[in-house]
Parts: structure tokens; sequence; C-alpha cells
């Protein structure tokens, strides 16, 4: 996984902390962008792209990553 504590975009330049809580979980390949916090017990799915903070026990995938819930016939992301 790659935490990026900085980036450097044509227009801007960000900095910020990634803060990691206790027992999230990050996947390979996953991205998360300066100034992201990820909730304790969250988990973040294998080759997503973290933008925006994670709460405390979600789960989230995709590109830009989304919220993720389970329902009777298995997962779905919650913009769907």
């Amino acid at each position: 996984a790659t935490l990026l504590c900085h980036e450097f975009l044509q227009s801007e330049y960000r900095l910020g902390e990634v803060v990691v809580g206790e027992r999230a979980m990050i996947g390979a390949g996953a991205t998360v962008l300066p100034g992201v916090e990820i909730g304790s017990e969250a988990q973040v799915a294998a080759n997503s792209l973290v933008t925006r903070d994670v709460p405390a026990g979600t789960t989230v995938a995709g590109v830009p990553a989304k919220p993720l819930t389970r329902d009777d016939e298995g997962i779905e992301s919650d913009s769907e």
C-alpha cells in the first residue's frame, strides 16, 4: 500500500498526515492521499484510491474508494 503525505498537482501542492486507526486494514496496492484519516477497524480493499476520510468500522473499495454495505445478495456499493 502507498500512504502519501504530500502530493504535487499542476496548480497546487498538498500536505497532510495520514492517520491509520487501531486494527484498520489497508489492502495491497491501495493508495491513501494526504490528509486522510482511516478510522479504527476500517477496511480498505486492495487497489483502492482513498481520497476522503474513512469512518471507523467502514469498508471502502474502488477508485475513488466508496463505502460498501452487505445485503442478502452479497456486497454492493452504497452509490448503486
